[in-house]
Parts: structure tokens; sequence; C-alpha cells
């Protein structure tokens, strides 16, 4: 099995504090909103949505993918940490992957906003390579809900304040 990690730094005019709530606490319930074209629903399959939870993200008709599971192994909401694991759903499948782990951490800016990593972890199955290509589209797809969190969280000063 061989590893390819992927570290993205985003910066944003949003606080951490805000975008960790609706981007991780309340994701299951803003993203379908914001997002139906995308996304039809997040459902907790077990847990509380604390660590050890298993969610499953539906994604809506026309969509490439049908759903994914990931496993919640982190939620630190004092430092703004959120890890997780992809467990099941076709990137797995068409990647050739084994799992694919994540961990975003979410800090102030001098400015008021904030600084937001995220760590990519790709486990590929045996000896596969994989390109940064082939995970262009994924990460294209993640970076777009981000952004579409932000606009909603600008247009709506009061929302997760």
């Amino acid at each position: 099995m061989g590893v390819f990690t992927r570290t993205d730094e985003y910066t944003s005019p949003i606080p951490p504090d805000r975008l960790f709530k609706a981007l991780v606490l309340d994701a299951h319930i803003l993203i379908p909103e914001l997002m139906p074209e995308a996304v039809k629903s997040i459902d907790t399959l077990e847990g509380d949505g604390r660590a050890g939870s298993i969610k499953k993200i539906n994604f809506a008709e026309g969509i490439q993918l049908k759903s994914v599971i990931n496993r919640v192994d982190e939620v630190d909401e004092e430092n703004f940490v959120y890890a997780y694991t992809l467990v099941e759903g076709e990137p797995l499948v068409v990647e050739k992957l084994e799992y694919i782990t994540y961990k975003a951490k979410f800090e102030a800016a001098s400015d008021g906003g904030s600084k937001n990593r995220l760590v990519s972890n790709y486990y590929t199955k045996g000896d596969i390579v994989l390109k940064e290509e082939e995970i262009k589209a994924g990460r294209e797809k993640a970076l777009g809900m981000y952004r579409v969190v932000e606009t909603y969280l600008l247009q709506n000063p009061d929302a997760y304040a």
C-alpha cells in the first residue's frame, strides 16, 4: 500500500469559529440546503456526529457519485479541527484506493478571517501510484463547497455567529 499526501491551504474573510460551525458541525443541514443540485442529504448512520460516528453523504440525481460513507475520527470544537476517513464509496473504486483520510484545521488570521488547512492522505491498493491530476476533480469539488458556504456566511453575517 502506498500513501499520497496532499496539503491545501485556503484563506477566508470568515473567522474560524463560524466556518467550523457551518462546514463541520451543521454541514448535514447547511450543505444540502445550499447545494441541493449536488448533495441530497447527509445522514448520521451511527453515533452523535462526534468521533466514531458514521456519516453517509447522498448525492443528487445526475451527479457522478451516488454516495460516500465517512467515519468521523476527530471533532475538536475548541481548536477547530475535524478529521474523518472516507471508508466507502465510488472514489475508492474509481481511484483504486483502500481509504482516504482528511484533517481540516481552521485558524484565526490577523485580518479577522481565517487560514484553513486540509491534509488529505490517499492510501492506494497495492503499488498503484496516484498522480496529481487524478485527485484534482475531487479537490475542486471540495473547494467549491467551501466557497459556497463562505459566500453564504458573507451574505448572512449573523449566521453561525
